[in-house]
């Protein structure tokens, strides 16, 4: 059995609507010890991301000019990736790897919001594979080559 996104992703999420005050997220991410959060209309539907780093514009922007506004909805990043529920282990590992991403939102066909999967989800999952694989522990060595299930270049971004 492969498994997927939905196999690994968290779905007790923490999340923001687009009008939450900014500063008001920045001490939700602080206060939940998280680096972001995801960004979700009143119907569930992803909009995007408030993360760490949209946090370091709302602190830059109140430090220099005043805030043009305190919503969410105008720091967030919109341009976040997003997988869908069958995307696959390896593949959801290649989206990480090839680029700056440390969550990855999971959602339906319709945008609607299902769970997410960070770096560490990955991490964890493809060690219990590995782990699993390994019935018959010998005293040989051996290695997985993961690339003859996946081209480095297929990894999916939707």
């Amino acid at each position: 059995m492969t498994m997927v996104a939905e196999d690994i992703m968290v779905t007790k999420l923490v999340t923001l609507s687009p009008h939450v005050d900014v500063l008001d997220a920045v001490r939700l991410l602080l206060k939940n010890r998280i680096s972001g959060a995801p960004v979700v209309d009143a119907d569930g539907k992803y909009l995007g991301v408030f993360s760490e780093k949209c946090a370091m514009q709302v602190i830059l922007d109140a430090a220099y000019d005043s805030l043009p506004t305190n919503h969410v909805g105008a720091f967030m990043d919109t341009q976040a990736r997003t997988i869908r529920p069958d995307t696959d282990l390896l593949s959801i590992a290649q989206v990480f790897l090839l680029t700056n991403f440390r969550r990855l939102a999971v959602v339906d066909e319709g945008g609607t919001l299902l769970g997410q999967i960070s770096r560490r989800d990955v991490m964890a999952a493809g060690l219990k594979v590995i782990d699993d694989s390994y019935v018959e522990k010998t005293t040989e060595s051996s290695l997985l080559y993961l690339s003859a299930i996946h081209e480095r270049n297929s990894a999916p971004l939707a």
